[in-house]
């Protein structure tokens, strides 16, 4: 699998070498649509690229942040249509298994509902969360207008720095790579601690909510 996913990479960055700022809108449009291949590797080089001067940073950021809302209106489309569906089907069979159920997934739908554009923002700026937080907005039906507003917002925060980071770096490029695999392991860990948090303070509640057992007469 790494295999293919290196020679995938390679192949993108042909593509970006050949064909300009087409080729990094696809690219970023691809990373979307196969999280595999990670942004952290092909924009930096687009930046690398026109450090070298074939291409301007500007025209990387547009056409990588671009890239990136197409391929989020993608998937968000593929959660919209099939994501709500899909899941509630699998909870019906299987969700007493995981110990959860169509309600908590209302609850969890109601949380979106709630915090979502904050959510849709800061998802697109966390490798691999960027890509899967387009589904639950799409299985939310979450405006588009809404939906794009704070996908752009957040896809051209993450473009502008990966970009500007290949461009500074130049040959050393590959170094931001380094840096985001560090970035993740924290975020990850962050959002890990976040998750128990939510966890503990939902059983919290219920066991709030549970009534007292009644006494019973002699």
């Amino acid at each position: 699998m790494t295999e293919l996913i290196q020679q995938l990479i390679a192949w993108i960055e042909n593509i970006i070498i050949s064909v300009g700022y087409p080729g990094v809108a696809f690219a970023t449009f691809a990373e979307n649509i196969f999280p595999p291949i990670p942004s952290e590797v092909v924009i930096p080089f687009a930046g690398f690229v026109a450090a070298g001067g074939q291409l301007t940073l500007p025209g990387v950021w547009i056409a990588s942040t671009l890239g990136s809302v197409i391929g989020a209106v993608v998937i968000y489309y593929i959660g919209m249509f099939a994501g709500d569906v899909v899941f509630r089907s699998f909870l019906r069979r299987y969700g007493r298994w995981f110990g959860t159920s169509e309600g908590d997934y209302d609850r969890a739908l109601g949380f979106f509902r709630k915090y979502g554009a904050a959510v849709v923002f800061f998802g697109r700026v966390i490798p691999l969360v960027r890509t899967v937080i387009s589904v639950p907005a799409g299985a939310d039906h979450m405006p588009l207008g809404k939906f794009l507003l704070y996908t752009t917002l957040g896809s051209a925060i993450w473009s502008g720095l990966l970009s500007y980071a290949g461009f500074v770096l130049g040959e050393n490029w590959e170094e931001v790579t380094h840096f985001m695999e560090q970035y993740s392991d924290v975020v990850y860990v962050v959002i890990a601690v976040i998750a128990v948090l939510l966890v503990g303070l939902f059983i919290y509640s219920r066991l709030r909510r549970k009534p007292a057992p009644q006494p019973t007469g002699d």
